[in-house]
């Protein structure tokens, strides 16, 4: 049952997703191909992206990790993943970013629409709408809520157009 419902999560993601995930992954090029850097900002488990994009076997290029108070320019793209687009601190990095009129793409759980101010401030904002558990648990509760995994999966489908915009300019 698991396999079932991690496999419908991803494709609903993929298929609502894709024109984003193009769109992201273009924000980011943009960075690598003039004088910035890509950023990554991950909160909390979606730090797991973070790892992926600088120890995997093969690292998202151009890329950073996001330090509070660090300096970052016009010429940066952020991309900031949180697992709610209601998260604190990453709300408030966004209102920093967009207040400085930096470019930046996020992801979370939350659908675009119904006031989600992370989704109003981004240039490009990724859903995975993974916004209760997957699995009826014993007690009734839904369980099994694997943002991680699925900020995953939507980093892999980024870095791959990324990588083609990348090698399209060389």
């Amino acid at each position: 049952m698991l396999t079932t419902q991690i496999s419908g999560l991803l494709q609903r993601i993929a298929g609502n997703g894709e024109e984003s995930i193009e769109e992201t992954a273009r924000l980011l090029a943009q960075a690598t191909i003039g004088e910035g850097r890509v950023i990554i900002a991950g909160f909390g488990e979606m730090e797991a992206v973070t790892a992926t994009a600088f120890h995997s076997t093969d690292p998202l290029s151009g890329a950073v990790r996001y330090e509070f108070g660090m300096d970052i320019t016009a010429a940066d793209r952020i991309w900031l993943l949180t697992r709610s687009a209601t998260d604190r601190p990453a709300l408030e990095l966004a209102q920093q970013l967009a207040g400085r009129f930096i470019p930046f793409a996020a992801l979370a759980a939350e659908k675009p629409g119904n006031g989600n101010e992370l989704e109003e401030l981004s240039y490009t904002y990724i859903s995975t709408g993974l916004t209760r558990g997957l699995l009826p648990g014993d007690d009734g509760e839904r369980i099994v809520q694997p943002h991680a995994l699925s900020a995953l999966f939507v980093y892999e489908a980024v870095k791959i157009a990324y990588d083609e915009m990348i090698l399209d300019k060389d």
